[in-house]
């Protein structure tokens, strides 16, 4: 797939996955709560490596800088 993400929105969803973690370690988040954002994290964490979002085309964006 064509990399469709910036680093800005790299680092935003990684750091987003972090808090959501450290919410988690931390009991602040519990029961089927957690698990959504646990799972939704995960998928924060794959976007990012991969540096594709699958529902950016859908919705007409691309954070990637053009050259």
């Amino acid at each position: 797939m064509k990399k469709n993400m910036g680093a800005i929105d790299k680092a935003l969803r990684i750091l987003a996955a972090g808090i959501i973690a450290a919410l988690y370690f931390a009991k602040v988040i519990e029961g089927t709560l957690a698990i959504v954002l646990l799972v939704i994290a995960a998928v924060f964490i794959l976007t990012s490596f991969f540096s594709v979002c699958p529902l950016y085309p859908l919705l007409g964006i691309n954070t990637e800088k053009k050259e």
